[in-house]
């Protein structure tokens, strides 16, 4: 059993031979990024990071895939990624690998219109997501961190009922409790447009990345 990182090979179109790079940075060399882990300040960081080099190393505005196995995070960072994917000139498609729950959903029904994507037995989960923003005191500072965490839920909610279509009430009742959902229940509810189903989809999808 191999440890650590797998290397995998990656040749440029000006590359006279393949380089080896973990799997990771060979993912995004083909315009690929993974979230695959808690979302924290440190994924944020690298995500944006990535993201902010295939937006500016592109100049055949080729789609970027965004993966999603993620237990979700924090709000804040869900929201600067999303963000993000929504600024970039090349269109983001998401696809959910496994689970997409809480903020990593917010993530998935983020990408760009009719390309929010998952595998057929991928999980999608949603409730109302975490929200602190700094370790608690009681303190003024906790008081104006609460209006905040506020504002940037207000912000996910609004989200939600543009992508799902859904109504404000529909969606605060939904993130009530813990609730998830089948890869056909997310489509049915708006949060995904389409499930990669078959076999030429695969192969369609394939060649768009490579």
């Amino acid at each position: 059993m191999p440890f650590g990182v797998p290397k995998v090979p990656y040749q440029g179109p000006e590359d006279e031979n393949a380089s080896w790079f973990d799997l990771y940075n060979g993912l995004y060399k083909t315009r690929a990024v993974f979230i695959g882990r808690k979302l924290d300040d440190e994924l944020m960081n690298q995500t944006v990071g990535i993201l902010v080099h295939l937006h500016l190393n592109n100049p055949d505005k080729k789609d970027i895939q965004v993966f999603i196995n993620c237990p979700g995070g924090w709000m804040v960072s869900g929201i600067a990624i999303a963000d993000l994917m929504e600024t970039v000139q090349p269109d983001v498609q998401t696809i959910c690998v496994g689970t997409a729950a809480s903020m990593a959903t917010f993530i998935l029904l983020s990408g760009e219109p009719t390309k929010c994507t998952a595998f057929p037995h991928a999980r999608v989960m949603i409730h109302t997501p975490i929200g602190d923003i700094c370790p608690k005191t009681l303190s003024g500072d906790y008081v104006l961190e609460l209006e905040e965490v506020a504002r940037l839920y207000t912000r996910v909610l609004e989200k939600y009922t543009i992508r799902t279509g859904k109504t404000l009430p529909v969606i605060l009742k939904d993130m009530e409790k813990v609730v998830f959902m089948t890869a056909e229940e997310a489509q049915d509810h708006g949060i995904i447009d389409d499930i990669l189903l078959n076999e030429d989809k695969y192969w369609e999808w394939e060649e768009d990345v490579y």
